[in-house]
């Protein structure tokens, strides 16, 4: 069992329609259970063109579905074991606008780590993308993220197809790691972490967060702090500071670690796999980003009000 992963490019709607129709058709004639996550008004569209199916087909609304890397990730492993023994045949149409640039490198990520995530699993899965309407450098990337492209009426290999190893890499290295001189900060002196919870509960608090993004924020910073004393070098600390409609807050410590480019991306098996910590914080919060290296540990939680 093995995952075919292939991006459609397409101009128009009616190119939209005959190559995704045509997918989700085979996959009901071939036995598999057949999702359509579109969004609109593509989606409206392919379900007047397959109304004959009936519930044959499950339709969902991309801007439901992709709003956030990690979840979306979730999502689809949830919705393929739910829908076992038959293998899952999608059309999966990400969404492109709305993010900065920071988040459109991890839903980029995010792509890639299908490859990975799902490489075991016997389903298929076509990502349409409008060359027309999106940016250049997001159907640029599609070459490098998926092994098969579609392209009208042509199927082929994608010779520039990256591993999501060196993909990931390549999404770390381009990243920029500036902290305000006027970053709020916190030594973490000690096991006792209720002062950390504390110091990032009320920043939470005073940047306008809801009660259950604040209490996730303080989770997520709270399991990386426990990471950070188990496996770092003191001294270490948290910083909190806000950028925008952002609130930032960094736990970091002088160990000497280089995270992989896959860590806490590919969700583990169970709570005692490596892991398993970190693949929770990235589903409580908007962003995670690390660094590792001579000059120490340094976890980045983004929470956007």
């Amino acid at each position: 069992m093995s995952l075919t992963h292939r991006a459609l490019l397409y101009d128009d709607r009616d190119g939209f329609l005959a190559a995704t129709s045509a997918f989700l058709r085979q996959g009901v004639e071939e036995g598999r259970a057949a999702v359509a996550v579109v969004r609109e008004p593509n989606l409206a569209a392919l379900r007047e063109e397959l109304a004959s199916y009936g519930d044959a087909i499950e339709f969902y609304d991309s801007a439901e579905f992709y709003r956030h890397p990690v979840r979306t990730l979730k999502s689809y492993l949830e919705l393929v074991e739910r829908k076992a023994p038959l293998p899952v045949h999608a059309v999966a149409e990400p969404v492109w606008d709305g993010h900065d640039a920071r988040q459109r490198v991890e839903w980029v990520r995010y792509e890639s780590l299908i490859n990975v995530v799902f490489a075991n699993c016997d389903a298929s899965s076509l990502c349409p993308y409008d060359r027309s309407a999106l940016p250049a450098d997001v159907v640029d990337q599609v070459r490098l993220t998926h092994p098969l492209l579609t392209d009208g009426a042509e199927h082929r290999d994608s010779e520039a197809y990256t591993d999501p190893v060196s993909f990931g890499a390549i999404c770390d290295r381009g990243r920029r790691f500036e902290r305000p001189d006027d970053a709020e900060y916190l030594a973490i002196e000690s096991d006792d972490l209720q002062p950390l919870r504390l110091f990032v509960a009320s920043r939470a608090n005073a940047h306008g967060l809801t009660p259950a993004a604040a209490q996730n924020l303080v989770t997520a910073a709270n399991e990386v702090a426990a990471n950070a004393l188990a496996h770092g070098v003191p001294p270490m600390g948290a910083w909190v500071w806000t950028a925008g409609d952002d609130l930032n807050c960094e736990i970091g410590d002088h160990g000497h670690w280089r995270p992989g480019p896959l860590t806490g991306f590919v969700p583990p098996r169970s709570a005692l796999d490596t892991g398993f910590g970190l693949w929770t914080v990235r589903l409580l919060v908007d962003l995670v980003e690390m660094r590792g290296g001579w000059g120490g540990t340094f976890v980045r939680l983004r929470v956007r009000r």
